[in-house]
């Protein structure tokens, strides 16, 4: 249960932001999209790699 403290007269836009902000830290919704959609582990892994090496490349070439 996420509780946002709101001060005295604090504007109701500045706490929906604070709450929207830490709902989304929870990870609820991409945690509900990854359930709708079943991955296989196999699946899983190969995307993580392909992302590892891709983050690595960029490295590389932000080195040179």
């Amino acid at each position: 249960m996420i509780i946002v403290p709101i001060k005295e007269g604090e504007n109701i836009e500045r706490a929906l932001k604070k709450f929207k902000r830490k709902f989304e830290k929870t990870g609820a919704i991409r945690e509900l999209r990854a359930r709708k959609n079943f991955e296989k582990p196999s699946v899983k892994n190969r995307i993580a790699r392909q992302k590892a090496i891709y983050v690595q490349h960029l490295r590389l070439e932000e080195e040179q």
